[in-house]
């Protein structure tokens, strides 16, 4: 039974790591490893369903994620989001290839459902999710009036099936004091796509919401995965606040980052601010 938990486990973290995709061979980086024959990059995010028919969606899809977002759309009225996140939340930090990351261990490592929760309305039926992980982009995937903050931090949450179901987005930029809730993880500085990773690291989730009004406002779309395979159905949350961070903080976080921010989309199904 224990070896048969273990399996199971062993893949719903690889499921989330597809979340936060892993490092794939990029043309001109790494230039001593052999690439393979399949890579993708986010300097060639128009050509990725190309690549592999597997990631039809990213070429084809019509609900693909980033897309453009402006004041005039306004703001989402239609949904509900609320929290159920412990002060304390266990996670393995790492770098997903791109920059800093998190993935959660429940409880004793055995449930998604033990994992920090959230709440929201989708058609008037409440849903809950689960936060799986967390990673950086850097720059931002989203422009807001056409602005693209230096990065953004995504808690991607999972259904209770453990499919990737909601992404909240959190836009980051240099401001004139320290972010606690990055002051709270371990340096980053020299943590890098080596494998390095950090297990078994406590961190309070809550004070990333604290610093951003615990998404008081924000806009709200259908989307997908920003990344291969693209996949759709996910439900996004931009929070309309910035994260602000000191510049020593910012520094490190882009000092260990690698351009990952896929081109916006352009709108098409994506029921912006609607249920």
């Amino acid at each position: 039974m224990a070896w048969s938990m273990s399996l199971s486990l062993l893949a719903f973290s690889l499921r989330l790591t597809s979340a936060c995709p892993q490092l794939h061979k990029r043309q001109g980086v790494n230039s001593t490893v052999p690439e393979e024959n399949r890579f993708w990059a986010y300097e060639a995010s128009y050509d990725w369903g190309r690549l592999n028919p597997e990631w039809e969606l990213c070429q084809t899809g019509t609900q693909q994620s980033p897309i453009p977002l402006r004041l005039d759309q306004g703001l989402s009225r239609f949904h509900t989001l609320s929290f159920d996140y412990p002060n304390t939340s266990t996670g393995d930090v790492h770098n997903w290839g791109y920059g800093p990351a998190t993935t959660f261990l429940g409880e004793n490592g055995a449930s998604v459902t033990e994992l920090p929760s959230a709440r929201f309305d989708e058609n008037n039926v409440d849903e809950t999710v689960y936060l799986a992980s967390w990673h950086i982009h850097a720059p931002a995937d989203h422009t807001v009036q056409g602005d693209r903050s230096k990065a953004e931090l995504h808690l991607v949450h999972a259904d209770a099936q453990g499919k990737e179901r909601a992404v909240l987005a959190i836009r980051i930029d240099p401001g004139n004091s320290d972010s606690r809730f990055f002051r709270q993880l371990p340096p980053f500085i020299g943590f890098n796509s080596t494998g390095e990773s950090r297990p078994n690291t406590e961190m309070n989730m809550n004070l990333a919401l604290d610093e951003i009004n615990r998404f008081s406002d924000f806009w709200s779309y259908k989307g997908s995965l920003t990344s291969p395979p693209c996949t759709e159905g996910l439900r996004w949350f931009v929070a309309r606040n910035i994260m602000f961070v000191s510049d020593e903080q910012m520094q490190a976080i882009l000092k260990v980052s690698t351009f990952s921010a896929r081109a916006e989309q352009e709108v098409w199904r994506h029921d912006i601010n609607s249920d």
